[in-house]
């Protein structure tokens, strides 16, 4: 499961902590379906794992849940959990099914208290690496990761994320060579 998460500034914009979309495959390449979180205001661990519970329980739960063609839409909010829905044609008649996804606060805590368990350190790694004030100006803050199943749920696996951050170090002359010591 590979998830895109970006950082939105400006929470002017939005009523939620943040939007979880889900892009399938393209049809034309072998790169697998993404999902997009995007989160608003100044990111913590707490916002992110409940955004990335989100995620990981929008392909649990709701019809067309196993579907990997589905597109989702969902908004994570504090008080009322993820709410959206979820779209994809029928592969009998062709024609395109939506519907509502709610995945109540509870379910999302739970989930999310999990992912803060079993990989917080590197959670508050992604979140770091969001709020680095060495990004470009201008530049949109996101970092790719991928989603492993690990005990049931899904543990980040952030070797893109740790080789960013190196070239980020390296190329702000931050390099240490602790060899000679």
């Amino acid at each position: 499961m590979d998830i895109l998460v970006m950082l939105e500034e400006n929470p002017d914009h939005s009523p939620v902590l943040a939007h979880v979309n889900s892009v399938p495959s393209p049809l034309a390449t072998e790169r697998p379906a993404r999902d997009i979180v995007t989160l608003y205001g100044v990111p913590n661990a707490e916002t992110l794992a409940l955004a990335l519970a989100a995620a990981v329980e929008s392909h649990r739960t709701g019809e067309g849940h196993n579907n990997v063609d589905a597109i989702r839409h969902l908004g994570v909010s504090n008080e009322r959990g993820a709410i959206g829905d979820a779209a994809w044609r029928d592969l009998g008649t062709g024609e395109l099914v939506t519907r509502d996804l709610e995945i109540p606060l509870e379910i999302l805590q739970g989930t999310a208290t999990q992912l803060l368990s079993e990989c917080g350190q590197l959670i508050r790694r992604l979140v770091a690496g969001l709020s680095m004030p060495d990004w470009p100006e201008g530049a949109r803050r996101n970092i790719t990761i991928s989603l492993g199943p690990v005990m049931g749920l899904a543990a980040p696996v952030l070797a893109p994320l740790e080789s960013m951050l190196d070239r980020l170090r390296e190329g702000d002359a931050m390099a240490y060579d602790y060899e000679g010591d």
